[in-house]
């Protein structure tokens, strides 16, 4: 299939019209939800599931998981998920209780080990802002006092006015600041951001979140090519050899990632979408880039190494780096292409929307123990070079429903406002 994007053409049915499709995902999605029940900790929150859905005797309560859990399940109570709301709430007390640094603020990675010094991540603090917020629109009060303190935490330590974005980390006590800048907690703030602006209804949010898409994209991945550049020094200058040595780091590989060009397409939708909802106008160059970046990430991504499906990471000369398929990226491809076949009517992307569902159907879903895959290897086979086991439904239970639910508001609120 060409990687080119078309011209705009008229229309907009195919599958996204189709009750018989919405019904698909739906299925699938329950599905998905039935699957990470058993993801429940005893100890609190929420771990990493094996892959056939157990949890290993030697898992532990880890706070991002725990945080998406209780966006996910927050999202499917309000959609009438019997037994979601008791989910939401375990995952609360936990994020209010032991995950929760009561001494100096903030919140731990998992639960804390002893006497370790577990710094503070912006990338975990903004999904619990995203999961408080999620929990607060679905009625839970014990999750507004949640939301103020995580709000606080962000406003004291992470966000820079200056900057016009998130700094990364801080020691436990936050009197040591990480040299480093990345573009990924901002992408995960982004969206918490426009989450928080919703449910809120504090423009603020929206607003910041456009200053940190101006900088990581239509400054910085504009400049680039519309490769994303990931990693940055604490002057936000690049850092492109960074982990170039170990390039299968989890959070932070070497060189561009082409999901997360998929990713920011969509959250720039959804930036543009939140302001013109609000009687703002917004800036032309949010729609174009959406659109550059998905057709960058297609043709530097997609079938590029003899073998279909997306790679993870390549370098800055489009070679491929690590060749493994991980879950996420198809995810949110197939919600990008959603996302820009909603907003401009182009047929070519309803076609990439059925290619990602192709792929994921194919090679993805794992229909003799459940969920999907998390990583494939280059010929597709099931790896873990990455990640092991089954850790994570927000990326795949997302897919599911973003493309039934509007470009704004945001998820949450969109959900609530469908309720009759």
């Amino acid at each position: 299939m060409s990687t080119s994007i078309s011209s705009t053409t008229q229309g907009r049915g195919g599958w996204l019209a189709r009750p018989s499709h919405h019904h698909w995902l739906e299925k699938e999605g329950q599905r998905l939800l039935s699957f990470y029940r058993a993801s429940r900790h005893p100890a609190g929150g929420f771990a990493a599931l094996d892959e056939r859905g157990e949890l290993p005797h030697d898992a532990q309560p880890d706070t991002m998981i725990t945080a998406r859990m209780v966006h996910c399940y927050s999202l499917a109570e309000m959609r009438g998920e019997p037994g979601a709301a008791v989910l939401v709430e375990h995952g609360l007390t936990a994020l209010a209780g032991p995950l929760h640094d009561s001494e100096y603020g903030g919140w731990y990675s998992g639960l804390p080990k002893g006497e370790a010094d577990d710094g503070k991540q912006a990338y975990i603090q903004v999904f619990v802002a995203l999961a408080a917020s999620s929990a607060w629109q679905a009625g839970h009060s014990s999750a507004r006092p949640l939301l103020e303190k995580v709000i606080a935490t962000i406003e004291d330590h992470f966000w820079s006015e200056e900057e016009g974005s998130l700094r990364e980390s801080f020691s436990r006590d936050w009197q040591q600041e990480e040299a480093y800048r990345g573009a990924n907690s901002n992408m995960h703030g982004t969206e918490a951001f426009l989450q928080l602006a919703d449910v809120l209804e504090s423009p603020l949010w929206r607003h910041r979140a456009l200053a940190v898409a101006d900088k990581i994209i239509h400054q910085h991945a504009r400049a680039n090519r519309y490769r994303i550049i990931e990693h940055f020094d604490r002057k936000w200058q690049p850092w492109r050899e960074y982990h170039r040595d170990t390039p299968k780091d989890q959070f932070r590989p070497y060189g561009a990632t082409p999901g997360h060009a998929f990713e920011w397409a969509r959250l720039l939708l959804h930036l543009e979408a939140g302001l013109k909802r609000e009687g703002e106008t917004p800036p032309d160059w949010l729609l174009g880039d959406a659109r550059a970046l998905f057709q960058k990430a297609c043709e530097l991504g997609w079938d590029v190494d003899g073998e279909p499906g997306l790679i993870y990471t390549h370098d800055w000369d489009d070679q491929p780096v690590v060749h493994e398929r991980l879950h996420w990226p198809v995810a949110e491809a197939s919600a990008a292409a959603a996302a820009l076949w909603r907003r401009t009517g182009d047929a070519e992307y309803e076609r990439w929307y059925r290619k990602c569902w192709d792929t994921i159907d194919q090679f993805m879903i794992d229909r003799e123990h459940g969920s999907w895959w998390q990583e494939l290897d280059r010929q597709n086979r099931p790896s873990d070079e990455l990640w092991s086991g089954k850790p994570d439904l927000y990326h795949a239970y997302q897919a599911t429903l973003l493309p039934r639910l509007p470009l704004a508001p945001t998820m949450a609120r969109a959900i609530a406002e469908e309720a009759p």
